[in-house]
């Protein structure tokens, strides 16, 4: 099967959310929600593995193609268009994702409160954010962030909503901190003064930098190889975060 191709930052971070899947063991047949879907680069990945796929994307664009994605693999699952709210969605999902979403949410707590509920009892939570508020910089303002993450932060965010058994780890060392910088440089230039609100960034962030072809994520794939393995040594250290938790 032909997967969707990554970012070079999803690279690493699949690597690890890959792992981290490994460690839930999550029967075949598991219910996945993944908050945020973006194209469904992931998603498509999470529904190859056996799992119960839904994927909720705000972005029209972006849901229409994680949606024929799934079709194309020809993949069990649906991407709904909207919020987690307006979506209507049945309790009981075993896995809830939710990759490079808290940063855009002014409220990030009261999204959690709205979004647990939906996990069956003993139901796990995994989210990925970029990490270190000290690191805010173009790209995260051009993008409709409005916060990173320290992990004391993320780990009372968790807390906070109720979760047990919280953990977390830093990823993207060393390959991470010169996609950032590279980042920064572009949004300094043309993403971050284009007159668009929070909202508005937001919704384009998951169409940016995204690979044009199959040929161009297979480079990625290769490319990010050897980082994908080195930043397994380095759980804390990286410019990016990714926690998770279980729901009592």
């Amino acid at each position: 099967m032909s997967l969707p191709p990554l970012t070079l930052f999803g690279a690493l971070r699949w690597d690890v959310v890959r792992r981290r899947l490994d460690d839930l063991a999550l029967p075949p047949g598991a219910s996945v929600l993944e908050v945020g879907c973006g194209q469904g680069a992931v998603g498509v990945r999470l529904a190859a593995a056996g799992y119960e796929y839904t994927g909720v994307e705000l972005d029209a664009a972006s849901a229409e193609v994680a949606s024929d994605r799934l079709a194309g693999a020809e993949l069990p699952g649906r991407v709904v268009c909207g919020s987690v709210e307006s979506s209507r969605l049945d309790a009981g999902f075993d896995l809830l994702c939710a990759f490079e979403v808290l940063e855009h949410l002014e409220d990030d707590a009261g999204a959690l409160a709205a979004w647990l509920p939906l996990l069956r009892p003993g139901g796990s939570v995994l989210v990925s954010t970029p990490a270190w508020q000290r690191r805010f910089g173009p790209m995260d303002s051009a993008v409709g962030h409005h916060r990173r993450y320290d992990p004391p932060r993320m780990r009372a965010l968790l807390d906070g909503a109720g979760l047990t058994d919280v953990g977390g780890r830093l990823y993207g060392m060393p390959l991470g901190y010169a996609l950032e910088a590279v980042r920064n440089r572009v949004a300094r230039r043309r993403l971050d003064s284009d007159g668009t609100t929070t909202a508005e960034r937001t919704a384009r962030s998951g169409r940016l930098f995204q690979p044009s072809s199959r040929a161009v994520g297979a480079a990625v794939e290769v490319g990010t190889w050897p980082f994908r393995v080195a930043q397994r040594a380095f759980p804390a250290t990286g410019p990016a975060l990714i926690a998770w938790g279980t729901w009592p």
